[in-house]
């Protein structure tokens, strides 16, 4: 062989070579599932998303008004949702682009139940027993919170509510623990402006309430100093249930007692706040 044909001659193919220009072999496989399996993940984030978008959009929304609140593309949206209509979690809402949530979601949703009075007894009781304070759990419709279960402190001298009974939101530790979770300008929707004195110490002006509801978010913690009934105090925590539903744990107590135990209660509740937590996520 001449030296140019030695100059021209290929050696012959590495099998080590072919391998890495074919690509990764079987032991590659899981890194695609991998990606698969993220890229799902993403799809049922992103129509998790948009069935909440249209929450309380009784008259529905288009897709563009979809795209914009989730921040998808159009063209995504159009193929989820086409999706979702297919197995009827969404419906037409009118005889125009606009869908709204459809009738399979009310059907699971009327098979799910919780009961957050049976969860949260036991943690009213132990907070009690530590306290040998009164300890109320209290749900909220509108603009007022009914009480739903109680256990009754230890004490000679205590204070109690009858299960059932309503107060209102701006006036009671639980009510301006609620209230705190919403923003200013949903508070003011909901209970207005109009504040009536129920005693000399009731906050009636909407911007000192805010100011205070300020402090709620920053502590986690909200007080009735003798707002709602005089002679009686409390401390409140609100928290959300499974479903997004408020509701809050108060130790109510005779203001004489509750101002010289009013940090060992509000530090209880703090750390039942994040039990009932706990317990509603296991």
């Amino acid at each position: 062989m001449n030296q140019r044909n030695m100059k021209d001659a290929k050696p012959p193919p590495d099998p080590s070579a072919q391998a890495q220009r074919k690509g990764p072999g079987p032991e590659a496989a899981p890194v695609r599932d991998d990606l698969s399996e993220k890229s799902q993940v993403q799809v049922i984030a992103r129509a998790a998303s948009i069935l909440r978008s249209l929450e309380n959009q009784p008259a529905g929304l288009s897709l563009g008004q979809i795209a914009q609140r989730v921040g998808l593309a159009r063209s995504t949206v159009q193929r989820i949702v086409a999706a979702l209509a297919f197995e009827k979690f969404l419906i037409a809402a009118s005889p125009g682009a606009r869908v709204t949530l459809g009738p399979e979601l009310l059907r699971l949703g009327g098979t799910i139940r919780f009961d957050i009075v049976q969860l949260a007894h036991p943690l009213l009781a132990r907070v009690s027993n530590d306290l040998r304070e009164t300890v109320d759990l209290a749900t909220f419709k509108g603009d007022r919170l009914t009480f739903v279960d109680q256990v009754i402190g230890a004490q000679r001298l205590r204070t109690v509510s009858a299960v059932g009974e309503q107060f209102p939101l701006y006036c009671t530790a639980n009510g301006k623990a609620y209230l705190a979770t919403l923003t200013d300008s949903a508070v003011e929707a909901l209970i207005g402006d109009d504040l009536p004195r129920r005693t000399p110490h009731t906050i009636t002006d909407l911007t000192h309430l805010l100011a205070e509801l300020a402090e709620v978010r920053r502590s986690g913690i909200a007080f009735d100093r003798e707002e709602h009934s005089l002679g009686i105090s409390a401390a409140g925590v609100a928290i959300a249930d499974p479903f997004g539903n408020p509701v809050a744990l108060t130790v109510p107590a005779p203001t004489h007692r509750f101002k010289r135990n009013e940090h060992a209660i509000a530090n209880r509740l703090l750390m039942a706040k994040d039990e009932l937590a706990e317990m509603m996520a296991s």
